[in-house]
């Protein structure tokens, strides 16, 4: 009865796990329709109004559920403060490169982008933390590749757009692993590190006279207080997603947020989608299948999953 009963509660955790994760990544992946509605706005100052504000949210947050203690304790750890304020520099430039390739038209490449970046994150746990690869894992690394050669020989250059959301973020994610903080506590520091410079920046803009910020209708300016709400609450339900649902399916979904972001791209935004294109993403494609499929934790699931049935 009581095995029963924790299966039950488990299934229930994990479906509720799966709704957190998709939606965390179907923010995440209609997120340029709200950075094309702040169009007129520079990519910059977007960037330093989205730190500014994240730090706001993030801290009103910390304040409800009692995390000031941890966040002093961070503080007190010099060792630490090396990881967040570094993590702080990639995440800043990711936002930015990001936020400035949707308004001007590169959002088919942020997609690409972001379908490099778990392959990329391997070749990072190989070359740095020494992780151990399999055959599948190299033919998928070598395919992604491929990928990108044939879309860098279309194009005549480097799909610099991509390469740099890909490893910007993949090297935050390394920060962030080796850095062993909780999402939310991290992406606090981080923005409270960098909120000054923020701060400073918009500041320096308005005295200037060439800030974007100036005059705006209040239906903008309550876009840009909001871009603290639709940067935290996203990443609060990944995490929660990732207590209870299985890398492996973590895995797959991820995958919604890119597949988002070419489908905008292509049918809303009409960008030019090329046969050369279709080839280099149906390779990009078949990398991520091959990797995703030849995960322990997936045939571990499947694995499981044929037992029960003929159990």
């Amino acid at each position: 009865m009581l095995n029963r009963l924790m299966k039950a509660l488990s299934g229930k955790s994990q479906i509720r796990g799966i709704v957190y994760a998709v939606l965390s990544y179907l923010l995440w992946g209609i997120l340029p329709l709200y950075w094309k509605a702040l169009k007129q706005i520079n990519a910059d100052e977007i960037l330093a109004s989205r730190i500014t504000w994240s730090f706001v949210f993030l801290l009103l947050i910390m304040i409800i559920i009692g995390g000031l203690k941890d966040l002093k304790q961070v503080i007190s750890t010099p060792k630490t403060l090396i990881g967040v304020f570094l993590g702080s520099l990639l995440i800043s430039a990711n936002w930015f490169i990001y936020i400035w390739a949707v308004n001007c038209n590169h959002v088919i490449e942020t997609s690409l982008g972001y379908y490099i970046n778990p392959l990329f994150t391997v070749l990072l746990g190989v070359t740095v933390l020494h992780e151990r690869i399999d055959r599948w894992q190299i033919t998928s690394l070598g395919l992604a590749l491929l990928g990108v050669l044939i879309i860098t020989f279309q194009y005549g250059q480097i799909p610099w757009i991509a390469l740099s959301l890909a490893i910007s973020f993949g090297l935050y994610g390394l920060v962030k692993k080796l850095s062993n903080l909780s999402s939310i506590i991290g992406l606090t520091m981080e923005t409270m590190m960098i909120t000054p410079l923020a701060l400073g920046y918009m500041v320096y803009k308005q005295v200037e006279g060439t800030s974007s910020l100036s005059a705006l209708p209040l239906n903008i300016w309550i876009l840009v207080v909001m871009t603290g709400v639709i940067t935290a609450i996203p990443l609060l339900l990944f995490a929660q997603a990732a207590k209870c649902v299985p890398l492996s399916t973590l895995g797959f979904i991820q995958y919604l947020s890119p597949s988002i972001g070419l489908l905008l791209g292509i049918f809303l935004f009409k960008e030019p989608f090329t046969r050369v294109n279709l080839i280099s993403f149906g390779l990009i494609w078949l990398a991520l299948g091959t990797y995703s499929f030849s995960r322990k934790e997936f045939i571990n699931t499947l694995h499981k999953k044929r037992l029960i049935r003929f159990s």
